[in-house]
């Protein structure tokens, strides 16, 4: 068995029986569930970001979390579903998380929904970034973690899917704590893949029937693909997610750390995949646009330097608030790591000068005020590079 290997299968609906063939289908390819022992605990990472209805498009789906339950209880294993959403991370937020989230077909189908908020201390030597990092303790009870994440576009990562799901893995209140150490897109990357080098999930799957396109990766609107993608390899499985909603994978951040660590290749050239792939290429997904690979290096000397740091300056994604929409609750201002954010006349203000640019005010906005603003200077180099293609 090819542990780079990438599987894809179609999946039309959330159906429990089309959720379950489609499950079987796609790990085929991948020797299935062979490697479930009997008796073995198994923790399903879900994405849970935030409480929403499952036709929202924000959560991973119940029906194929069930699925998947029935599929390792029916060879003797324990089931465990957990994530940390970006709240505080006790038995009330998580509760109605799991309630919004229709979490309780999977319970029906015999899993159990993680209940367990100790918090463990990890150290990570080979890191590039997270040698010492806070993660949920829940996970130290399974014997194997199977990753279920969601393909949806993403504020800062413009991705998010097998590799950024395991930020799940860190508790919510650390999250912004985390954007500030590491408010360097890369830096943040590099840190993704240090937790998934750590844990070391024994196989990602994405929830691709509806994938979340726009304002990702809570406020975007649902998008039919009508897939399921499975493999051993995160970073592989988003190379073909990103060029399935036309991504340049070698422009996704924690595609690039991946790369740069020979972790995986930047083009869908470079996998085996086992399916048919180009059934599900979407030619009008809507994405978030950062552009990183329009960032100027510029010179060491002093003109260098500065011409370097004035045009990033043009370049540079940031949030911005769209007043109509904006309600004053204050998420925004409660979540942002940079304490930026403030509140006046109900409505939210940036102070552009701490701004991070971490979008954790754009991915935790509960009405989707907050979008990702691109420069007229970005929009233009992109259109030319776009054209030149």
């Amino acid at each position: 068995m090819n542990p780079h290997l990438v599987s894809v299968f179609p999946c039309e609906t959330y159906a429990p029986e089309t959720c379950e063939k489609a499950l079987i289908a796609v790990l085929e390819p991948l020797g299935g569930l062979d490697w479930v022992r009997p008796g073995m605990r198994v923790g399903i990472k879900a994405n849970l970001v935030a409480g929403a209805k499952p036709e929202k498009a924000v959560t991973t789906h119940p029906a194929l979390l069930a699925a998947l339950t029935r599929l390792l209880i029916a060879r003797d294993a324990s089931v465990v579903i957990g994530d940390s959403p970006g709240n505080l991370y006790n038995a009330s937020v998580l509760n109605r998380v799991y309630a919004l989230s229709g979490l309780s077909e999977a319970e029906e189908a015999g899993a159990e929904l993680n209940r367990d908020f100790s918090e463990k201390e990890a150290f990570f030597a080979d890191a590039v970034q997270a040698k010492q990092f806070t993660y949920t303790g829940w996970l130290d009870g399974c014997d194997a973690i199977v990753n279920f994440c969601k393909l949806k576009s993403h504020g800062m990562m413009s991705l998010s899917c097998a590799a950024k799901n395991l930020f799940g893995t860190i508790p919510g209140t650390m999250k912004p704590e985390y954007h500030y150490r590491f408010p360097n897109p890369n830096e943040f990357a590099d840190m993704i893949v240090d937790l998934d080098e750590y844990f070391k999930p024994v196989l990602h799957i994405c929830d691709a029937v509806l994938a979340m396109e726009g304002n990702g990766p809570t406020q975007g609107k649902p998008k039919h693909v009508g897939a399921l993608l499975a493999s051993q390899d995160p970073h592989r499985l988003d190379v073909l997610a990103a060029t399935l909603i036309g991504l340049d994978p070698a422009e996704v951040p924690t595609l690039a750390a991946a790369a740069r660590r020979n972790l995986a290749p930047t083009s869908v050239d470079g996998i085996e995949i086992a399916g048919d792939w180009k059934q599900f290429v979407q030619t009008d997904f809507e994405l978030i646009e950062n552009r990183n690979s329009l960032l100027f290096v510029g010179g060491d000397n002093i003109f260098g330097k500065t011409v370097r740091g004035a045009m990033n300056l043009c370049l540079v994604s940031r949030p911005k608030v769209k007043k109509s929409a904006c309600i004053g609750c204050g998420r925004c201002r409660d979540v942002c790591p940079a304490h930026t954010i403030a509140i006046k006349n109900k409505k939210a203000v940036i102070n552009r000068r701490n701004c991070i640019k971490c979008f954790c005010c754009q991915e935790f906005c509960p009405v989707g005020a907050m979008r990702v603003h691109r420069s007229p200077v970005a929009k233009i180099l992109t259109h030319g590079k776009e054209r030149s293609k």
